[in-house]
């Protein structure tokens, strides 16, 4: 990691090469080209074959799980029988019980959330050193109210672990497609920044680095810049009374401007810090890449949310450019709407296409456990853990059915489908994140620890575990070489500030081109069929599912000093119900 480190602090002239090497790559060729020996040249022709091939770009959107709390078993990944596990908080003492604890599998996918505060995370990943999950979140819960045992419960919970018999459809994607096991999230903190991040590849420091005097609390309680917590939205539409602590209005380009191209010159309202950008983009007369996105609660403009709309989890509310012009807005849809679009073939030629779930969900699913607290208090989808939130088999029925809906769909033959996690959750992962720029509070403005990452497509290296080190701006990279857009860091209204700023022209982070197979791309393999990505309606429908480790032929490493069975202590849930 300490030469990963070096790289991704390298200074603002690996920022600038790197953007020089993003707008050279402009090759539009239509059809598959032959592979040649030339490093530059492959990568010439691996770009070239990518934009004739991949039109469709659909990001799935889920919440709060670590990497190692998901895939901390896989084959092949840096996963919990690593050396650098055993370094890296893999004894973790449990001051409650009075033991040691240590990684454990459990099979109840409705848990508890533990606490992942941007404060709670600092601490518990200790400088890198990975060791206090345990220990922080038994004295956060001591001091929240809780109870000794449910305290003690909260705390272990972050050293379980999940495998293929209780998330099997994750796991099934992962083995016939691309699994990235080095992707951290962009700013260490809760839900809301990584919302951000995933459309803007910052969370706000170029707006911090422009206004010093917006800058977040010294407690990170906000709001300020750069957004670290999860203060809700200047803008609606809210479920309920709108609240009364909201963050500052965000000031800084996100890829829905350069993806919008020349319809940006029909923005005028709320202007202020992305006039230059606006004005830049709209004069390059770029045709305009389709994209919409879909929150499951949203109602319209102008109507309440639905019951489980999360304000927080639509970045868009954050932003008075793209929430306050129709131009931008009229691209925001309910979520249901789009699998009779996907059915129907309604999408434009070339699209992006974000897919958000909800803490109330609305496809009739409930979780499989009969306890009454269960079935009245695990009804979400977005795969938040928690009491009034989701079950974790639910959630992963979420992602199949629309992962189901395009494998169905004219556009599988020209898709990417990414899936990933907004933050980790509070759980324990063993790898150090990378550190990017110093925030108000003295720590690093990012990366937060590791988040599970999928990259499924007909043309993605199959059953590969990709070890490139990115972070959620990794979408926004990506997005920018597809598309040749131009990086937002190196649009006039951010580059001033820069390496403060969009991360989306920095090459020491990928831009995840290496999760497709340059022979797919050329012609000369076939791509990955559809029913490689569906899962039989009646098993996605149906919990918990009929497929698991066995049927699927997946084999979970042994992980070496692990426990056998949860530690005395644990239970799933807390006793007492906090609302």
């Amino acid at each position: 990691m300490r030469n990963v480190r070096s790289r991704l602090l390298r200074s603002a002239a690996l920022l600038v090469a790197a953007s020089f090497v993003l707008s050279g790559c402009t090759v539009t060729h239509h059809a598959p080209v032959a592979y040649p020996a030339s490093r530059d040249a492959r990568t010439r022709v691996l770009l070239a074959n990518l934009r004739a091939h991949v039109k469709h770009v659909f990001v799935i959107y889920e919440e709060n799980e670590s990497f190692d709390h998901y895939f901390g078993t896989y084959p092949g990944a840096d996963n919990l029988a690593s050396a650098q596990a055993r370094t890296h908080g893999f004894r973790q003492w449990d001051p409650i019980g009075h033991q040691w604890v240590t990684p454990f599998r459990i099979t109840d996918p409705d848990i508890a959330s533990t606490n992942h505060s941007r404060p709670a995370l600092l601490r518990k990943m200790n400088g890198g050193r990975m060791d206090r999950f345990v220990e922080d979140q038994a004295a956060t819960s001591l001091k929240n109210g809780y109870d000794r045992s449910d305290a003690h419960r909260k705390a272990l919970l972050t050293m379980s672990y999940y495998d293929c018999d209780t998330i099997p459809f994750l796991w099934m994607y992962a083995r016939h497609f691309a699994l990235y096991d080095h992707i951290f999230q962009a700013m260490t903190g809760p839900s809301t920044p990584g919302n951000i991040a995933l459309i803007a590849a910052q969370t706000g420091t170029t707006q911090w680095a422009r206004d010093r005097a917006q800058a977040d609390a010294p407690d990170d309680r906000g709001p300020g810049e750069p957004v670290v917590d999860d203060a809700a939205p200047p803008y609606g539409p809210f479920h309920g009374k709108p609240p009364r602590r909201r963050q500052h209005v965000q000031r800084y380009a996100t890829v829905m401007l350069t993806l919008s191209g020349a319809r940006d010159a029909q923005a005028t309202v709320q202007t202020r810090g992305v006039r230059r950008d606006l004005a830049f983009v709209a004069r390059s007369g770029r045709a305009p890449i389709g994209w919409e996105w879909y929150q499951e609660g949203y109602r319209g403009a102008d109507a309440p949310a639905a019951k489980g709309y999360e304000a927080h989890h639509n970045a868009l509310q954050y932003f008075g450019y793209l929430r306050e012009n129709r131009v931008f807005w009229n691209h925001v849809h309910r979520l249901h709407a789009l699998l009779p679009r996907l059915r129907n073939g309604t999408l434009p030629d070339r699209s992006v296409t974000f897919i958000k779930g909800s803490s109330h969900n609305g496809f009739g699913w409930k979780p499989a456990s009969a306890d009454p607290f269960v079935q009245r208090h695990f009804l979400g989808d977005d795969d938040h853990p928690g009491t009034d939130d989701s079950d974790r088999q639910v959630a992963e029925s979420f992602v199949a059915t629309f992962v189901n809906a395009i494998a169905r769909s004219r556009y599988w033959h020209d898709s990417a489908i990414v899936i990933l996690w907004d933050d980790e959750g509070g759980f324990y992962d063993h790898v150090p994140p990378p550190q990017f720029e110093r925030c108000p509070d003295g720590n690093p403005c990012g990366d937060g620890p590791r988040i599970p990452f999928l990259l499924v497509s007909p043309y993605a290296r199959s059953g590969r575990v990709m070890h490139t080190v990115g972070d959620t701006s990794s979408v926004v990279r990506f997005l920018d070489v597809l598309f040749d857009l131009p990086a937002l860091a190196t649009l006039p209204d951010e580059r001033p500030y820069l390496p403060y700023g969009p991360r989306d022209a920095n090459a020491a982070l990928t831009n995840l081109v290496s999760g497709f197979d340059p022979l797919r791309l050329a012609g000369t393999r076939a791509p990955i069929a559809a029913s490689q990505a569906e899962v039989a309606p009646g098993i996605v429908n149906a919990f918990p599912a009929a497929m698991n480790c066995a049927s699927l032929g997946i084999h979970p490493v042994a992980v070496p000093g692990g426990l056998a069975h949860p530690p005395p202590g644990f239970a799933p849930r807390a006793a007492e119900y906090f609302p």
